[in-house]
């Protein structure tokens, strides 16, 4: 540092930021920016490759899916495609949990109350022996006003194709930017079996073979519609009723495996749990999954408060609610989005908004022209962990950016999730964050992983000035 006398008080020129500050802010910003460097939490690569960008770049099909999904949608000739394809598209979104038989009650014994506190207002002392029934037929008739019925789909060969259309290339979009976090962050992790439940046209299949196409030796397929499994198979052989699948040794089922002790490497269940009408049917598919996971459990669902809270359901039924029998004594561990196993501070702030990310894919080609369009979804990633939680070494936590980040002249603005399980907005700068990790910040989005000192180490430095 260069110093100089400027009236009473003491200048730099700092180093890092090539501009004149007074000699205690030339030390903060020297020190705050050590813990990076001394670390090496870049690990040699470069800061907009750095290792918490998990985000991947505009998705497509796989060629031979495309050309596959083209043909079959081609031979089929559905009526009025494209619009019925949106529509379900809109519907899909839109759709919520069905209410369970214990709120119905409830809503239904406070309607009563309030029914029979108005016509008593009304009737102060004549006797009304139809007043029983009366309040009945008003509390039917609110509860199927107001009272959200949900409309279960049967998915069939002409449906199976309509979905195709609308929901093919979003779905592997998002199912792949949820794997990509494994892939990245896990480099050592080789899968060899996975289960797929709700599989659907099998994306999951396509995306996991895309990352680990050379290591997974058996794909397990589970849905309950035999018209979805057969729309799968043709897609894997190209379009036709060819028996040459482009992936090998994928193997289609109406039900899970029965064995308790078969685990796979790697299981997912993409847009399925929300498919489930009631909260017992999604816990029970939700221990039985966990049961057959050997290493990591994927869950993604619609980026709504209802697909980001049946998420949570499954979070908290993992993480916190022991089973009867134990097949596997190894613990659960958040691995993604999550970076700790505190409650959601999502659905703690009010208004509650959902926990969800982006991802930018090429639509189906159905015309001529292929979109640009974006998928907003929740994931959620829990992996089997042997050892118990060591003291951490480092001088950082990880945090989640859980919004768009506004990237403004000499700062970035960042809404984060914290490893304390609060929600933080933070502006970084070079001087007082680092020039490392302002650069990390500039070369994130919404999703990625950012390091965020603890505040013991920002406490030492502060003692040291």
């Amino acid at each position: 540092m260069n110093m100089y006398l400027l009236g009473s008080r003491m200048y730099v020129k700092c180093s890092r930021c090539h501009v004149a500050l007074c000699l205690k802010e030339a030390q903060r910003c020297q020190s705050s920016a050590a813990p990076l460097e001394q670390a090496g939490f870049l690990k040699g690569a470069p800061h907009r490759k750095h290792p918490g960008v998990t985000n991947l770049k505009t998705v497509r099909l796989p060629e031979q899916l495309q050309v596959a999904a083209q043909s079959v949608l081609k031979s089929a000739e559905v009526k009025s495609l494209n619009e019925r394809a949106h529509k379900l598209s809109n519907f899909l979104w839109s759709r919520k949990r069905a209410i369970e038989s214990s709120q119905l009650r409830e809503k239904a014994i406070l309607l009563e109350k309030k029914f029979l506190e108005q016509e008593r207002d009304i009737h102060t002392d004549a006797i009304d022996h139809k007043l029983e029934a009366r309040i009945s037929k008003r509390v039917l008739s609110e509860l199927r006003r107001t009272t959200y019925h949900r409309t279960p789909l049967r998915y069939d060969e002409d449906l199976g194709l309509v979905y195709m259309a609308a929901r093919l290339a979003g779905g592997y979009a998002a199912v792949l930017r949820a794997l990509n976090e494994i892939k990245k962050r896990d480099p050592l992790f080789v899968p060899y079996s996975l289960l797929d439940f709700g599989s659907g046209l099998g994306t999951c299949t396509w995306a996991s073979h895309t990352l680990w196409g050379d290591s997974l030796k058996e794909y397990v397929c589970v849905d309950s519609s035999g018209d979805m499994n057969t729309l799968a198979e043709q897609l894997l052989s190209g379009g036709s009723e060819v028996d040459n699948p482009v992936i090998k040794q994928v193997y289609f089922r109406q039900f899970l495996p029965v064995s308790p002790t078969v685990q796979f490497d790697l299981v997912i269940a993409a847009f399925s749990l929300s498919e489930l009408a009631t909260l017992d049917e999604r816990l029970n598919v939700i221990f039985t999954l966990w049961r057959k996971t050997n290493s990591y459990l994927v869950l993604v669902e619609n980026g709504t408060k209802d697909g980001h809270q049946i998420l949570m359901e499954a979070r908290d039924t993992i993480l916190k609610r022991e089973e009867e029998v134990k097949h596997d004594l190894r613990r659960p561990s958040m691995f993604a989005p999550c970076t700790h196993e505190l409650p959601c501070p999502k659905l703690i702030k009010q208004p509650v908004v959902p926990c969800n990310f982006t991802q930018f894919y090429y639509s189906l080609p159905l015309t001529r022209s292929q979109e640009r369009q974006q998928e907003k979804f929740s994931y959620l990633i829990i992996s089997r962990s042997a050892e118990k939680k060591a003291q951490k070494s480092e001088h950082w936590d990880m945090t989640r950016l859980i919004a768009q980040v506004h990237r403004r002249p000499r700062h970035v603005q960042c809404q984060l999730c914290c490893a304390n399980g609060e929600l933080k907005q933070l502006a970084v700068t070079a001087r007082r964050h680092g020039k490392d990790m302002y650069r990390c910040a500039r070369s994130s989005d919404w999703g990625d992983l950012l390091p965020m000192f603890h505040a013991e180490d920002d406490a030492k430095n502060d003692e040291m000035k």
